[in-house]
């Protein structure tokens, strides 16, 4: 029986994504000749540059990723998006580990190790955080803040295609993870299967921006600009996760109820005695 080929041109699905992908890319050029700082910021040299690749971003993640993410949170109950981002967790964890071992802090490499250990085990693979149940947090570490360690500045702040907001010296410590393919996605990245190495990796990047909506939304209703708000807020995380660890500390824990107390029940008394009512048996002036 004589069968007709259809061409890639005269497929209406494809001709649709044609369309969808000719959007998003003028969208994008559109953006880029858009976005010109003449004073930029200190940390932001690059601001321009920046924004435009913000714009960029931000097109692709309303128009691709958020929507899967949104209808993966509604769709997928809590207790497996809880088991799949655990396991991920637990995979970072291993990353973490190494890096604490290469800036020499012996302590985090085995709490980390333990951790990864502890969750594999009685967590079943990682599904179940059974680590931080039983009090040993997560020490989250990449090699951005190892290089960081070890004297090497930030530089100034980029965002990358895709990847979002970096610095000169993260943006390093991706692309040498990229090269040598050692960094948090290693085990995933080994499996032979094609598809269901794809698959977990797509998983993976769901599972992540699903996990970033809430956040998306509290800077949506408290962000009078939200490439400003996002640029200072990672700066500042980075620099406490460098600082911390150059100190010999733990980066500060601002999470539930462990905020900073400001209350001013320790503060000096600045009153004026003169002011003071006037003590029992004493006349006042």
């Amino acid at each position: 029986m004589h069968k007709t080929k259809i061409s890639q041109n005269q497929n209406p699905a494809y001709g649709q994504r044609a369309l969808r992908l000719t959007c998003l890319i003028g969208a994008a050029a559109l953006a880029t000749g858009c976005a010109t700082v003449s004073n930029p910021s200190p940390d932001d040299p690059w601001e321009s540059y920046n924004r435009s690749m913000f714009k960029i971003n931000d097109t692709v993640d309303r128009a691709l990723l958020k929507p899967i993410a949104t209808g993966y949170d509604q769709l997928m109950p809590d207790p497996a998006q809880n088991c799949v981002r655990n396991i991920f967790s637990n995979l970072g964890d291993v990353w973490s580990a190494a890096n604490s071992f290469l800036q020499a802090r012996g302590v985090d490499f085995f709490n980390t190790l333990g951790r990864v250990l502890f969750n594999s085990t009685m967590g079943l693979g990682g599904c179940i955080d059974v680590a931080s149940m039983n009090g040993a947090k997560r020490i989250p570490n990449d090699l951005g803040v190892t290089l960081g360690v070890w004297g090497l500045d930030a530089g100034p702040y980029v965002v990358l295609p895709f990847l979002g907001s970096s610095t000169v010296r993260d943006g390093t410590g991706t692309a040498v993870s990229f090269i040598t393919d050692i960094s948090n996605t290693t085990a995933i990245l080994a499996i032979d299967n094609v598809p269901l190495r794809n698959s977990i990796l797509g998983l993976q990047v769901v599972d992540a921006r699903a996990n970033l909506l809430d956040a998306d939304q509290l800077v949506n209703e408290i962000a009078l600009d939200r490439y400003s708000f996002i640029r200072d807020a990672y700066l500042q995380r980075r620099n406490a996760m460098v600082n911390s660890r150059r100190n010999g500390v733990s980066a500060p824990d601002y999470t539930d109820d462990k905020l900073p107390d400001y209350s001013d029940d320790d503060l000096p008394d600045y009153s004026d005695p003169a002011d003071q009512p006037a003590q029992s048996g004493q006349p006042a002036n």
